[in-house]
């Protein structure tokens, strides 16, 4: 089943002096429970199709579908609810809360949507436990490695039960061990957990793990 579609996108940046084309005619299938690479060199615009595809970013023009609504046809409102309950991501920088600990991190997106975390517990511990940080729920971030740090980044992205998890190259901070763990941590959330995942990367290695690598060039998919 299509979760997401790309139809004709296009995206402009401009600035007084001139306009520049990013993505020049997208078009793109996700299936639920696939987990799709999107790799391309810098300035190739597969970032800017993550953050357009995610809502985070709108098209110049073009249509992205998501469960049959166009994205760009949703007001502020109903497009942040869906990104705060339908899509989970993940950056490059974990952007977690320095004064919070690693369970009071994974909460935050439950507090956003005025959730009673009471009723969360037990899924806090399985997700905990999915993400191998059971330990280290009382740490903080700066007690944690970066690929702990990540862990926590994912989790919190998980908690919401999202359909889509969006992830702007995971791995681009860690060394190659730590970044195989956190590969293998997506691969078993999409296998396991039936999660649909998109993941930019610059790296062949982690784009293997994936079920299918879509390469952008100049803006267009090769």
């Amino acid at each position: 089943m299509v979760v997401l579609k790309a139809q004709n996108l296009f995206k402009d940046y401009s600035t007084k002096e001139n306009t520049t084309r990013v993505l020049k005619g997208i078009n793109l299938e996700v299936n639920d429970g696939e987990f799709i690479s999107i790799m391309g060199q810098s300035g190739s615009g597969k970032s800017t199709l993550l953050y357009v595809l995610s809502g985070l970013d709108k098209p110049t023009s073009g249509k992205v579908i998501f469960n049959g609504e166009d994205l760009a046809t949703l007001n502020d409102e109903k497009l942040s609810k869906i990104r705060r309950t339908k899509f989970g991501f993940i950056f490059q920088f974990y952007n977690l809360v320095p004064l919070l600990n690693v369970e009071e991190n994974i909460m935050l997106p439950l507090e956003l949507e005025g959730l009673n975390k009471k009723n969360y517990k037990d899924k806090v511990e399985n997700i905990l436990k999915v993400v191998g940080l059971f330990d280290k729920r009382k740490k903080y971030p700066y007690q944690l490695s970066g690929g702990e740090q990540q862990r926590v980044a994912i989790a919190r992205a998980l908690i919401i039960d999202p359909q889509i998890i969006f992830a702007d190259e995971p791995t681009g901070n860690l060394d190659s061990k730590t970044g195989e763990e956190i590969l293998k941590l997506l691969l078993n959330l999409s296998k396991e957990h039936k999660k649909t995942i998109l993941m930019v990367t610059h790296d062949n290695y982690a784009a293997s793990f994936s079920d299918r690598i879509i390469k952008i060039k100049d803006g267009l998919i090769e």
